[in-house]
């Protein structure tokens, strides 16, 4: 299994507009994508008001690849997003021990 984190932060100003689109786009979006097993969405905290986080757990790089194509190392942008964006960030593991259904 992979485990494939992404995170983000917003533009100044833009935190309410990423938070909808989060909440009302990504999460759902990410949550029926076929072989993801469990996704984590990270909210921003007091002190980091400006970070998004996704941790997301693939049953394979094959269906990882299947979403996002071979380059699967570059963060995937949705157009929706790309305006409230400053920074994104992606990193992969291989998961180690198991993990339980949501």
């Amino acid at each position: 299994m992979i485990m494939r984190i992404f995170q983000v932060v917003t533009r100044p100003g833009k935190e309410a507009d990423f938070a909808r689109f989060f909440h009302d786009t990504a999460i759902p979006l990410m949550r029926g994508t076929e072989g993801i097993i469990q996704v984590l969405p990270g909210a921003p905290r007091p002190d980091t008001p400006r970070e998004f986080s996704f941790v997301m757990i693939w049953e394979s790089l094959e269906a990882l690849k299947a979403f996002v194509g071979e380059d699967y190392q570059s963060p995937h942008i949705d157009p929706a997003e790309a305006e409230l964006v400053e920074s994104r960030t992606i990193t992969h593991y291989d998961l180690v021990g198991g993990v339980s259904d949501e």
